[in-house]
């Protein structure tokens, strides 16, 4: 890409995964700040070093270690993720493209998130946990061609969204939403706080339990 085509939010390939642009600073031979979407890491890379993608339904993506499908099949609900793709704010709400923000609260015209903002339900794209059998995973760009430094990330990868002491989940059952933190680790049994304990393959479900951060990062 050029760098007059570089615009914060653009969703870009960087080093064949998926990033976002967080800032664009063209002072800087490293023009282009990213945040890699996988685990939130910050990158800095140059315009002519990414190339620019814009998700559609059906694409499959991992977000902070959680996998997301995108989905029109029904409007977002409290507790949903969405990923605005359409944005058109009004002058109290401050968004932008690709932003990704959570719902407080579903209304029939849209939705309003955690940041107070107002966003219309045609808008947004909604973020269902999981990975659709017929989705399209977009974390790389060719997964035929990564580099071996890429490779080796990939064959940790599910290693590295294996739970660790300090995780912090929560239950995506709307009726009793549940946020826990892991404490203890014992073959294929995850104990969190409050006396749970599950087998590793239920935690691990993306459609039961979201992972939100870990408290060694706050």
């Amino acid at each position: 890409m050029k760098l007059y085509q570089v615009r914060k939010g653009q969703i870009v390939y960087f080093q064949n995964e998926l990033h976002k642009v967080y800032s664009v600073k063209p002072m800087y031979r490293k023009s282009v700040h990213l945040m890699k979407l996988r685990d939130l890491s910050q990158h800095l890379s140059s315009a002519a070093e990414i190339d620019k993608y814009q998700p559609k339904e059906l694409d499959s993506f991992i977000f902070n270690k959680n996998i997301y499908t995108l989905s029109k099949d029904r409007k977002a609900e409290e507790g949903d993720f969405i990923l605005i793709t359409h944005p058109n704010p009004d002058y109290l709400d401050h968004y932008s493209l690709n932003e990704i923000e959570v719902v407080s609260s579903a209304e029939s015209k849209g939705v309003v998130t955690s940041k107070s903002n107002g966003v219309r339900h045609n808008e947004y794209l909604l973020m269902v946990p999981g990975r659709h059998e017929h989705s399209n995973p977009i974390e790389y760009r060719d997964i035929q061609n990564i580099d071996d430094s890429s490779l080796n990330d990939l064959s940790n990868f599910n290693a590295d969204m294996l739970p660790s002491i300090g995780d912090v989940y929560r239950s995506n059952d709307k009726d009793e939403s549940i946020e826990a933190m892991v404490i203890a680790i014992q073959g294929n049994s995850v104990f969190l706080g409050g006396n749970l304990e599950l087998a590793l393959e239920e935690l691990m479900n993306t459609e039961k339990w979201e992972f939100l951060y870990n408290l060694l990062d706050q």
